[in-house]
């Protein structure tokens, strides 16, 4: 199956050097490129790209707002955040607008192509710096002795030692890849495992799935 990707970033050099990047993966290929926000939600709207990239400050509309309208419309595609910037208030912003992916500029290219084919199969993926400051701010906002923790034994069904393991080593931001390397289990069953972990836990992305995994003092 081939990814259709947009691009979207103001500077067009950018853009060029990326659809180069991309252009030497047979299962990628960019189908659209849009300066602006305004010009990503009209282009999403005629192209229906699997992934959108998505950078952050951009005129006219910002890759926030843009990146709200095209979670919230009846689009299926996915946003990636693709930025230089890693300050708090932009990774909250991105992700709460509801991009599934937020990587840096300087993010090595096989890290980004993992990113896309991820957010195309339905998976989330931040670099772990990123990861590291969700949760880090999930537990600021949480706080100690709040007494909000839920217990596992309240899930409709608890997760196993193998899971909470696999769920501690994707809440630092890992792919299915590093956890299946650093597990030592296959590729193929590290996500399955993510898939009923994410079933368990009754949340959509593995985001989610560290946020509330944090919630219930699993990690």
């Amino acid at each position: 199956m081939t990814i259709r990707i947009l691009l979207v970033d103001d500077q067009a050099l950018f853009r060029e050097g990326l659809r180069t990047l991309l252009s030497v993966h047979d299962d990628l290929e960019v189908v659209g490129e849009a300066s602006n926000g305004q010009e990503a939600i009209e282009a999403v709207a005629k192209l229906t790209p699997d992934v959108v990239l998505m950078d952050l400050r951009m005129p006219v509309l910002n890759g926030v707002a843009a990146t709200r309208q095209i979670t919230q419309s009846a689009a299926t595609s996915r946003v990636i955040v693709l930025t230089t910037f890693d300050d708090d208030d932009y990774v909250f912003d991105g992700l709460r607008a509801g991009a599934v992916g937020y990587l840096l500029k300087d993010v090595p290219s096989a890290k980004l192509v993992e990113a896309i084919r991820a957010a195309a199969s339905g998976e989330s993926f931040l670099q772990p710096s990123v990861a590291a400051k969700v949760v880090a701010e999930f537990s600021r906002l949480a706080g100690p002795g709040t007494g909000t923790a839920v217990p596992q034994q309240d899930l409709v069904e608890p997760l196993s030692e193998r899971e909470l393991e696999i769920l501690a080593v994707l809440a630092s931001g890992a792919s299915n890849r590093e956890i299946a390397n650093q597990l030592y289990i296959t590729e193929g069953t590290v996500k399955n495992h993510v898939t009923n972990i994410l079933g368990k836990l009754g949340v959509r992305d593995r985001t989610q799935a560290a946020l509330k995994a944090k919630e219930m003092g699993l990690i």
